[in-house]
């Protein structure tokens, strides 16, 4: 009797209108969850692309490197060696740039030499990571 009684107060339009109400907002959670998850894996793209922007840039480095500098007999060319510091410079990684740095400025052959292993495994760290 007492459930008569509410249902009674309670029209079928307010019972309609509140179903309709709760699926909107259940609508809305649910859409604002995958709006959410969606940034969030936009993010995480983002950022594989620039890693792979970057590593393109490494690799094309390190085969100009190889190129212009290991297998060669004759000293580097100022082109060449003009072509070489753009591309450093432009990996823009300041490890990659303090080797190369290192490399140039080295005095001795000994010196040159590590600046070159050293210049090399950077390079390969920063492809393999």
């Amino acid at each position: 009797m007492r459930l008569n009684y509410i249902t009674s107060k309670i029209s079928k339009k307010k019972i309609i209108l509140a179903i309709i109400i709760l699926l909107f907002a259940l609508g809305n959670t649910f859409f604002a969850v995958k709006y959410f998850l969606q940034i969030k894996e936009t993010a995480k793209l983002q950022k594989e692309i620039k890693t792979q922007q970057i590593n393109g840039k490494v690799i094309n480095f390190l085969n100009l490197f190889i190129q212009k500098v290991l297998k060669t007999d004759k000293p580097v060319s100022f082109e060449d060696r003009l072509q070489l510091e753009n591309a450093v410079r432009n990996i823009n990684d300041p490890e990659i740039l303090s080797k190369w740095e290192r490399f140039t400025g080295g005095t001795n052959e000994t010196e040159i030499q590590q600046g070159v292993k050293d210049l090399l495994e950077v390079l390969v760290k920063k492809i393999s990571n």
